[in-house]
Formats: C-alpha cells, structure tokens, sequence
C-alpha cells in the first residue's frame, strides 16, 4: 500500500509542477510568410483597343533578384490563362500597388466575370542561370468593366 501511495504522491507532484511552470514560447513563425502577400482588385477594365488593366497590392520582403508581379486573366474556360503584362516589385516590406496592362493574343475578352491570377516571383540567383521563386499568389474573380 505504501508503494501505490508514494507513486501516487510522485504523480500528484508532477501534476502540481506542470501546471505551475511557465508556458513555453511559441516558436518562432516565419515573417516571410506574412510579410509578403499579393491581391488582385475585384473589377478590372478593358479598353476599346482590347487590351486589359488588372490592379492589385503586393508586399515582399528579402529578395536577393529582381522580383515581378505578373497577372493572367481566364474568362470562358478556367483551363486557359491570358498573360496580362508585369510590374517590377519593390521588396522592402511595404504595401505596393501595382498595375498590369496588356493585350492577349488570339483572344477577345468580354466585360463581365473573370478569374485573375497574380503572383509575386523572384528571379534568384542560382548558378548561370537565375530560377524563379515563387514569394507569393493569389487568384480572384473579378468583373472586367469596359473603360
């Protein structure tokens, strides 16, 4: 009887030290992952000429290359993506706007719902040749007014 009341005791005390001591910090989270965010703007325009303004903010930070906001717009077929220009970033951790003109090829886009795609790419350094790395994304739908 004794043994069960001393491991009893043992187990008790335990308890009483968890629940005393201080909560450990919490691990360090990585500031890249929200530091740095891109977003597309709910409505987009379309011009008379046919090409297409997207807009957006982005944030970056520790880029080591040149690093680009590019955008592509899907309209009928979410399968098939349209490049719309790109915006060289400025990665020193503030909000940025940017803004993307282009015109697709082969493709008339139509006022009304669309899908954007922005990301905010590095070309880093790697070697002879650089490689992309990818900071951050973003798809949203859209509405492309005509302008």
């Amino acid at each position: 009887m004794r043994v069960r009341s001393a491991a009893l005791a043992t187990a008790a005390g335990a308890a009483l030290l968890l629940l005393t001591a201080p909560a450990a910090p919490a691990a360090p989270h990585d500031a890249r992952l929200t530091a740095e965010s891109v977003t597309v703007d709910p409505v987009g325009r379309i011009a008379a000429d046919g090409s297409v303004t997207l807009t957006g903010t982005y944030r970056c930070t520790g880029a080591t290359g040149p690093v680009f906001v590019s955008s592509s717009v899907s309209q009928s077929d979410p399968s098939v993506r349209y490049g719309v220009g790109g915006t060289r970033a400025v990665c020193d951790g503030l909000e940025h706007r940017w803004a993307n003109t282009g015109t697709p090829d082969q493709v008339v886009l139509k006022p009304g719902a669309a899908q954007v795609e922005a990301t905010l790419m590095e070309l880093r350094p790697m070697g002879i040749v650089p490689l992309p790395s990818f900071h951050a994304r973003q798809t949203q739908d859209v509405t492309l007014t005509a302008s």
